[in-house]
């Protein structure tokens, strides 16, 4: 059937599902949320088996000492594996950008006092698809896998080691192992609390309405209509479209335009 040149009239082709009532937006993709369940999954069975191996109340209800100790050095040395083979994902290596790159009003999201502060339904600051929290928090985990993995094969092969190198790596692994329950605790609590990000990592996707709220640069990125002399018919009949200019992983554009917006007297 011969295709029609698009109409002035057709409307604009968004990166959303829209559904009755609500338009959705795909925030992760399969693969990024196999490789943050997985690592959550590694990272809380080493907490717990931490936990056995050094409170004495827990242990002695438990028992199986070694077999607690295998699983926690297995899970240890497995816990960057996620990260390694999700470099394959495309869409996955997009977000490390992101998470790596802080911009102007990142820092003003941080000194406030409100960072969900609302006017008309969006978000007074243009937060990209990871807000700075969420930046910290990834830059914490990545650096603390790094450490527990250098400190813990110390404790697992002390051959090689000097007693000083020994007693410094216990030192670091049990001390920062208090910390990541701390922050783990924390990131559960935020993710419960917020049920539009939850349904985020759970699903893959959330609602315009939710993302306009708490990521406005992402949002607007997201839902920028395409070029009318790129579409076809087809593409403005078609209820999903998966492709956004200048992103062929259906990632935004925060590396471009989300990044020059900022509110006026922004630093």
């Amino acid at each position: 059937m011969p295709q029609r040149d698009p109409s002035p009239h057709d409307p604009p082709v968004h990166d959303a599902v829209v559904s009755p009532g609500r338009v959705w937006l795909e925030r992760f993709t399969l693969a990024e949320r196999s490789i943050h369940h997985v690592t959550a999954l590694l990272m809380l069975i080493c907490l717990v088996t931490a936990a056995l191996l050094y409170l004495p109340m827990l242990s002695t209800l438990v028992g199986y000492r070694e077999t607690v100790k295998t699983v926690h050095v297995w899970c240890g040395f497995a816990l960057p594996a996620p990260i390694v083979l999700g470099l394959v994902s495309r869409a996955f290596r997009a977000d490390l950008r992101r998470l790596n790159r802080f911009a102007p009003h990142d820092w003003a999201w941080l000194k406030s006092r409100d960072r969900r502060v609302v006017q008309g339904g969006r978000g007074i600051f243009p937060v990209g698809k990871f807000n700075a929290g969420q930046k910290l928090n990834a830059a914490f985990t990545a650096g603390a896998i790094l450490i527990m993995l250098g400190t813990g094969e110390i404790m697992t092969f002390p051959g090689p080691w000097p007693d000083r190198w020994r007693t410094g790596a216990t030192f670091v692994h049990d001390w920062l192992f208090l910390v990541v329950v701390v922050v783990t605790a924390g990131h559960l609590w935020q993710a419960f609390q917020d049920r539009g990000a939850l349904q985020g990592m759970l699903t893959g996707r959330v609602g315009l309405d939710w993302a306009a709220r708490h990521h406005a640069g992402w949002a607007d990125a997201r839902n920028r209509p395409r070029p009318a002399s790129r579409r076809s018919s087809g593409e403005t009949h078609n209820a999903q479209v998966r492709a956004v200019d200048g992103d062929p992983d259906g990632a935004s554009g925060e590396d471009g335009s989300e990044f020059a917006k900022r509110r006026p007297g922004m630093s």
